[in-house]
């Protein structure tokens, strides 16, 4: 077994117990040297564990205090902002999906503004249930420029994860922005995943952007409101990764209220 491996297994186990409560909030990990005992390892290895999970937000620690859980859930990574696949593989579940159509087609007045195009330019849609281990939790809507949808026309979106083909292609995914916000199921929703119309969902949407800042994605994601939470970390005297703002009850369009979140996350 080799180290890498070894300081992956040690993240994992302390990464379920912090999930599942055995470690809440506030309560101390246990030592080093428990930890080298229980596993077999050397300090190298447990450390190595303990800076990836506080990379991703979990634990607290510095030099002579005993490291701490700040948060159950972890931040979530750039790949795993833009890919549900990624997110579903690093919270431990198998992702899958139904596609129920991809079509080329030319831009309304409402996605031609999302990707800052004149009306009517072909653009490339795809509408796909998502499952987590088999069970439906989302219906998505992707949009991209057909440049960039040329390259889900020649895949088969059943097979896996679009954004590791879009990135296998060559697309220069920089930055997104997610506007997150709570809508009532529509029926054709409602039906994929089995739910009653009009049950609340969780919608979130987004746009992911080149390096120079043109958009080459608008997204839909709704998830049945009982299997996504986002949580937002701010620290005093830095910056949020959010906007929080009042939407207009007249006109609710991703541009009246944008939420840049690249640090929040799904649970």
């Amino acid at each position: 077994m080799s180290r890498k491996q070894q300081y992956q297994i040690v993240a994992a186990h302390l990464r379920k117990q912090i999930k599942n409560g055995t470690l809440p909030p506030g309560s101390a990990i246990p030592s080093e040297a428990e930890l080298c005992r229980q596993f077999d390892c050397a300090r190298g290895t447990i450390r190595q564990a303990i800076t990836a999970l506080r990379n991703e937000g979990l634990v607290s620690s510095g030099q002579g205090r005993r490291t701490r859980v700040l948060d159950t859930v972890p931040t979530q990574s750039f790949d795993g902002v833009l890919s549900f696949s990624q997110w579903c593989h690093s919270s431990g579940v198998e992702p899958g999906q139904q596609t129920q159509y991809v079509m080329r087609r030319p831009a309304d007045a409402e996605l031609a503004a999302h990707l800052e195009l004149p009306v009517g330019t072909p653009v490339v849609s795809v509408y796909r249930l998502r499952l987590m281990d088999g069970e439906p939790v989302m219906v998505e809507r992707l949009n991209y420029p057909l440049e960039v949808g040329k390259h889900i026309l020649t895949f088969d979106p059943d097979s896996g994860s679009i954004y590791q083909r879009l990135l296998e292609s060559g697309v220069d995914i920089n930055y997104a922005t997610r506007t997150i916000d709570a809508i009532p199921a529509e029926k054709d929703d409602a039906d994929l995943l089995g739910i009653a119309p009009g049950t609340p969902m969780l919608r979130v949407r987004r746009r992911a952007f080149t390096l120079d800042g043109t958009p080459i994605e608008a997204s839909d994601d709704r998830y049945i409101g009982t299997v996504a939470n986002f949580t937002i970390t701010a620290t005093r005297g830095n910056p949020a990764p959010a906007t929080l703002m009042a939407s207009s009850t007249e006109d609710h369009s991703a541009e009246d209220h944008p939420v840049d979140s690249p640090n929040a996350h799904s649970a």
